[in-house]
């Protein structure tokens, strides 16, 4: 199961229980937290990390002292990241560049060129 999806789950069965259980689960998270940091130098987030940091950094005011694998300024980054990607693929959407021209119109702009051609050799 990924970690966003297990995290959801783990929130919604947290509803359900006792704050002292929801303490000790806590503390014990913690402790693991802080023996990874010190044995994992870099861990390796996935996309869906990133979205849920995201997602969570919009929702709750106090995320910034929750975190531990990454800094804030990592996660306001990949905001602006997602924001920037957003409006890309709005502005690519259809072909790019300029509209292609009618044959009948080519033709006439090389009929034009080739009679301005000839009237410059004449002269």
């Amino acid at each position: 199961m990924p970690p966003v999806l297990s995290a959801l789950l783990a929130f919604v069965v947290a509803l359900f229980r006792s704050r002292a259980s929801l303490c000790l689960e806590n503390l014990a998270l913690r402790h693991q937290v802080a023996i990874y940091k010190q044995a994992v130098p870099h861990p390796r987030l996935h996309p869906t990390d990133r979205l849920f940091w995201v997602w969570l950094s919009r929702l709750w005011s106090g995320w910034q002292n929750a975190l531990a694998f990454v800094q804030p300024r990592t996660v306001i980054a990949w905001q602006r990241q997602r924001f920037r990607a957003h409006w890309r693929r709005l502005s690519q959407r259809g072909t790019p560049g300029r509209p292609a021209l009618a044959k009948e119109v080519r033709d006439l702009i090389r009929q034009m060129w080739r009679a301005v051609t000839l009237q410059g050799f004449l002269r």
